[in-house]
């Protein structure tokens, strides 16, 4: 399956919204997520454009790998993304959200991955139907970073110029600027403070 995603800047989030709104969207409650950021052992992930994550989404941790970008405009790229969850001793309760990253962060550690960064923000998440498509909308506030818009449709290989030329139309119809390509971890990492 292939992640089909367009990001802006937003210099107005409430204006956005009301854009937005007057399509239809409908909004879902905001979400905190924390995301941490692993290097390959083997390769270096910033040269082969790949990232591998883990995810702490509300109640729900999530281990995502996003293969290099498919083309020059988008962050349209190949994504593999699995629930994760552990359960305590003698079959306990699923352990707390904080303690499936801690566990995870160490295996991944112990087995040669090393930790980037990571990345916190708060998603105002909604949906909007365009074109025919659901399109997945996240209004996200990321630390250190910024204001985003994000749209995004999930696509098999032969859909992906539909699921693209979809999203372009929408950003269009918001007023969007320019697209911004980078990850909010590159975005992070070129940051002043980051220095």
């Amino acid at each position: 399956m292939y992640e089909v995603e367009l990001k802006f800047s937003v210099a107005d989030p409430r204006a956005l919204e009301q854009r937005l709104g007057t399509l239809g969207a409908t909004w879902h409650a905001p979400i905190d997520q924390i995301d941490r950021y692993f290097n390959h052992p083997c390769r270096d992930f910033d040269r082969t454009d790949e990232a591998l994550r883990l995810r702490q989404d509300g109640d729900h941790v999530v281990i995502t790998w996003k293969g290099p970008r498919i083309d020059a405009a988008t962050k349209t790229r190949r994504e593999i993304e699995l629930p994760l969850a552990i359960r305590l001793p003698k079959g306990g309760d699923v352990a707390h959200p904080a303690s499936t990253v801690a566990e995870w962060t160490e295996l991944l550690e112990a087995i040669g991955f090393r930790p980037v960064a990571t990345v916190a923000k708060r998603r105002q998440p909604a949906r909007v139907h365009w074109q025919g498509m659901e399109v997945d909308v996240a209004r996200d506030s990321v630390a250190g970073v910024g204001e985003y818009l994000e749209l995004e449709l999930q696509a098999g290989e032969a859909e992906v110029p539909l699921a693209r030329a979809c999203l372009e139309s929408l950003a269009r119809e918001l007023g969007c600027g320019a697209c911004e390509r980078r990850s909010y971890l590159e975005l992070l990492l070129e940051a002043p403070t980051a220095r």
